[in-house]
């Protein structure tokens, strides 16, 4: 075991200094108390504070670039380009100051249920409450690792001139698919963790024929599987931890002729106005001793945290092993879907709550992926903003999204998988003038669906959009289905929806030949 790092150039016999292997959780609670970096909650939940990173640093992303990676990594998606020379440097800058008399925390943990899928992790991190959070959103260690798997070099409080490293700023987030190592320094933000492993899997993953997903998913009493695809702040979590549903898992999922799959082993929920009332699962499952909360106001005299308080940030998390969930499906697997959601966060308000895909609208959707960008989860983010996250998570997609959608498009021919488009954001008017659709009819929606209880042949057609809106869904409002008749001025919704629809087309002429080939699923204005 100990080769593998003597070999990395860690120095183990230092005597000043401990390491400390695949540790147990208490521990490394207890030496994140010691070290002053973390307080505990009246419950026994870890805080900590991750300072001025408390959401990802999306421009500071770096893939080394060689003949593996040259053709084969979607660059233009604000994708950094790093030598193999300067990525070197910095990893031998990365290890001195790893070796500098730093305590090390090393966790040996797996990404991806299936083994056939999988690939090992090893994170190296002078902190112990990114080990903990290691431990939490990465699995037990299925197999032997080989050269194939990866390591993450994590110094997050490192400080580096970036220009000696071709960088814009200090911090730094890059992979070397040539060694097979990631690099992060100069942030906090414990969310560059898991993301840095989900590009992973999103490059690998393709070539084996799986799509990786951003997306949650559960299933039902029936063994019925649910898939949720989102950005950060839509829904994913909330949806596929919903009371009555066993979760698979709430953000990163592969999809193969065998099923559905979680990458991870934990979950890495928003905190912001987190109730008992509103989300159990998630609020107990943060509020116990091994919990690992980020960035909340916690009254260090009470114990006490108050998750209505966003001064640190909009973006507060808690992360937490699956098995703090009641509701939870043991293996992290599932067959294959038989309802697909996309969660989009309409910030124009005038897509309906839910409406029903073609084949040919879902594979056009999915590339657009439109949404809001919503407060907090990027650095900068203070309200709303309409954006496009094709395959809805472009950050993480390291491929061109045609290669996704094209996976995409197998599945839907080869199964029975119904494709929803859901608003989980505004109606009656865009931000700041309507109001953002309520939880429970959300919720409603999707159960309704997921129960089977939806009459699909009930539905009108959206004229704009050309959308399939079901007419009638439990006890949602007829007026709150069609968003057209939830706003006070027809005019003004119209003037508004030709704005958005002029915007996907616009949006969607960026990827050329499959837009022409898939002009089948556009809205119907604005080509």
């Amino acid at each position: 075991m100990t080769d593998f790092y003597t070999d990395l150039g860690l120095k183990l016999d230092q005597t000043q200094r401990q390491i400390y292997i695949n540790s147990p959780r208490n521990f490394l609670i207890e030496q994140s108390v010691q070290k002053k970096q973390g307080s505990l909650t009246e419950d026994g939940s870890l805080v900590v504070e991750t300072g001025k990173h408390t959401g990802r640093s999306a421009g500071d992303k770096y893939v080394v670039k060689s003949p593996l990676t040259e053709k084969s990594v979607w660059w233009e998606n604000s994708i950094n380009e790093m030598t193999y020379d300067n990525f070197q440097k910095l990893k031998t800058a990365v290890l001195n100051y790893l070796n500098d008399g730093r305590d090390l925390f090393i966790t040996e943990r797996s990404v991806g249920a299936v083994e056939e899928h999988n690939i090992g992790v090893r994170t190296i991190t002078d902190h112990p409450s990114h080990a903990l959070f290691s431990k939490h959103l990465f699995r037990p260690k299925m197999r032997d690792f080989k050269n194939s798997d990866f390591t993450i070099l994590h110094a997050p409080e490192m400080e580096v001139n970036p220009a000696d490293y071709g960088a814009k700023t200090g911090t730094i987030i890059t992979t070397c698919f040539d060694t097979n190592t990631t690099i992060i320094i100069g942030s906090l933000y414990a969310g560059e963790i898991k993301k840095s492993m989900f590009c992973i899997m999103n490059y690998v993953l393709p070539d084996k024929n799986v799509l990786p997903m951003h997306a949650g998913a559960c299933r039902m009493e029936n063994e019925d599987v649910s898939i949720f695809f989102g950005l950060s702040g839509t829904g994913k979590t909330t949806l596929s931890t919903d009371e009555g549903t066993f979760l698979i898992g709430d953000d990163e999922h592969g999809l193969s002729d065998e099923g559905v799959f979680n990458f991870e082993g934990g979950c890495y929920a928003k905190t912001y106005k987190l109730s008992k009332e509103t989300e159990p699962g998630i609020f107990d499952a943060s509020n116990r001793f091994g919990a690992l909360l980020e960035n909340v106001v916690l009254d260090k005299a009470s114990g006490k945290v108050d998750y209505f308080d966003k001064s640190l940030s909009e973006n507060g998390r808690s992360s937490y092993p699956l098995r703090f969930i009641d509701g939870l499906e043991p293996s992290s697997k599932g067959k294959v879907p038989n309802n697909i959601f996309f969660l989009t966060a309409d910030a124009f308000g005038v897509l309906p709550p839910v409406s029903k895909l073609s084949k040919e609208q879902a594979m056009f959707y999915f590339v657009l992926g439109y949404t809001s960008k919503l407060a907090g989860t990027e650095i900068g983010v203070k309200e709303p903003q309409a954006t496009f996250s094709p395959c809805f998570g472009a950050p993480f997609m390291l491929r061109h999204p045609s290669e996704y959608a094209k996976l995409l498009g197998q599945y839907l021919d080869r199964y029975e998988i119904d494709v929803w488009l859901v608003n989980t954001g505004w109606t009656g008017g865009p931000y700041g003038v309507g109001q953002r659709f309520p939880l429970h009819v959300t919720r409603e929606i999707i159960r309704t669906i997921q129960a089977g209880k939806l009459n699909k042949d009930l539905v009108e057609t959206d004229p704009l959009f050309g959308l399939q809106i079901p007419q009638e869904i439990g006890t949602v409002s007829q007026t709150l289905l069609n968003p057209q008749r939830n706003w006070d001025k027809e005019a003004d919704y119209i003037a508004k929806a030709e704005d958005l629809a002029k915007s996907f087309h616009t949006q969607m002429k960026n990827f050329g030949e499959f837009y022409n080939e898939n002009l089948g699923g556009a809205p119907t204005f604005g080509a």
